[in-house]
C-alpha cells in the first residue's frame, strides 16, 4: 500500500494540482472561524478549539505555511535569489497596500464616530497604516471605529505576514549561504524545531501563546520546505494519513500531541494537494481570491457586527461572506493579478 504510494516528485510532473483551491477554502475556514470571535471576543466558543485545542482558522493558518513552505522552497531552488525576492515581494506587498489603505481610509472613514475630518487629522490613523504596512501589528485601533465591538482591532489576520516574511528571509538566507544544498541541514533544522515544540509542552504547557506560536508556525513551514528537498523520498499516501491522523487521538494527552500536528498537517495538506487520486481533474478557481479573502474577511465581520451587534456567530456569517468575496474579487482584478503580471514581465525581461 505504501510502497506503491506516488512521490511528490512524480506528482509534480501531474497537470493538474490542488493547491488554489485548498488555498480558497483555508482562507474561508479563516473567516468561518472569525464569526466567532469577532461577534463575542472569544476563542474557547469556537468548535473546533475544544476539540483539537485550536480553532478552526488556526488550523487553516496552519495549512497556509505547509503550502506556503513547499512551494517557497521549490520557487527559490528552481528559480534562484532575485526571481525570489521579486516573486515574493509582488505577491504580498500590493494587496496587502491595498488593503491597509481601504480599510483605513474607506472602511474607516464611512465607520468612525468621529468627524470625518478630525478622524483624517487624527496621528492615530496614520500610525495605523505605517505600523499594518511596516510591521505587520493587527492589534492596532482606527480612531473612533469599532469602539463597540468585542475586539476594537480592524486588521485581525495581518499578524501572520509577519511570521511568513521571516520564513521568506530565513529561506533566502539559507539559499544564499548554499545551506540549501544540503538537504540534512534542513531535516535536522526540522528536528530541532520539533524536538522545542515538545520540550515547551514538557516545561511550560501553558505558557504564552505567542511563544507557541513562534515554534508552530516556522516548523510547519519548514516541514513544508523539508518536503519539497526530499521530494524524491515523500510519498503521498491517502491509507497513510488516515492513520497519521488516526495515531493523533491517543497522542492528545502527551506532550508529543502538538509537534506531531504540526507534521501531520504539512504532510496531510500536501497530500491532498498532490496526490494523483485527488488530481485527475482541474479544481483550480478560475480566480485566486485567497488572499483577498483571507485580507478582508475580519474588517468586513467588524463592520457587520459593528452595524448589527444582535447577530450572532452563524447569522453574521453569510453575509460576511458574500461581502468579502465581493472585494476579494476587486482586490484580485484590480492589484493583486497585475502585480503578478508585472512580475511575469519583470521576470521575463531579466
Amino acid at each position: 500500500m505504501i510502497g506503491r504510494a506516488p512521490r511528490v516528485a512524480k506528482a509534480l510532473a501531474n497537470p493538474h494540482n490542488n493547491f488554489g483551491v485548498l488555498r480558497l477554502v483555508m482562507a474561508v475556514a479563516v473567516v468561518i472561524s472569525h464569526a466567532f470571535s469577532v461577534t463575542d471576543g472569544r476563542l474557547d466558543q469556537e468548535p473546533w478549539f475544544a476539540t483539537t485545542g485550536f480553532t478552526l482558522g488556526e488550523h487553516a493558518v496552519n495549512g497556509f505555511f505547509a503550502i506556503s513552505g513547499f512551494l517557497v522552497m521549490m520557487s527559490f531552488m528552481r528559480r534562484g535569489w532575485r526571481d525570489y525576492v521579486l516573486a515574493r515581494v509582488l505577491r504580498i506587498a500590493p494587496g496587502l497596500i491595498a488593503a491597509t489603505l481601504v480599510v483605513a481610509l474607506l472602511i474607516g472613514g464611512a465607520m468612525t464616530n468621529l468627524d470625518l475630518a478630525a478622524y483624517f487629522r487624527d496621528p492615530r490613523l496614520w500610525r495605523f497604516i505605517g505600523a499594518t504596512l511596516t510591521s505587520f501589528k493587527s492589534a492596532a485601533a482606527l480612531p473612533g471605529v469599532f469602539e463597540g465591538n468585542p475586539l476594537q482591532f480592524p486588521m485581525g489576520t495581518v499578524w501572520t505576514l509577519k511570521y511568513e516574511t521571516l520564513c521568506y528571509l530565513g529561506i533566502l538566507v539559507a539559499g544564499l549561504a548554499g545551506l540549501l544544498a544540503r538537504p540534512r541541514l534542513a531535516l535536522a533544522a526540522l528536528a530541532a524545531l520539533t524536538l522545542a515544540v515538545v520540550l515547551r509542552e514538557v516545561l511550560m504547557p501553558h505558557g504564552p501563546k505567542g511563544t507557541e506560536t513562534a515554534l508552530r508556525l516556522p516548523l510547519i513551514f519548514l516541514a513544508g520546505g523539508v518536503i519539497y528537498l526530499y521530494r524524491e523520498r515523500v510519498t503521498l499516501s491517502l491509507p497513510l494519513l488516515a492513520l497519521a491522523l488516526l495515531a493523533l487521538v491517543p497522542l492528545a494527552y502527551t506532550p508529543l500531541y502538538k509537534a506531531a500536528l504540526y507534521l501531520v498537517t504539512a504532510w496531510g495538506v500536501l497530500v491532498i494537494a498532490l496526490a494523483p487520486a485527488l488530481t485527475r481533474r482541474s479544481v483550480e478557481p478560475p480566480a485566486d481570491l485567497s488572499y483577498g479573502v483571507y485580507l478582508y474577511g475580519w474588517p468586513v465581520q467588524q463592520a457587520l457586527h459593528a452595524l448589527f451587534p444582535a447577530l450572532g456567530a452563524v447569522a453574521l456569517l453569510w453575509p460576511s461572506m458574500v461581502a468579502t468575496f465581493v472585494i476579494a474579487g476587486l482586490s484580485w482584478f484590480l492589484v493583486e493579478k497585475p502585480a503578478l503580471n508585472l512580475k511575469r514581465r519583470l521576470l521575463r525581461a531579466s
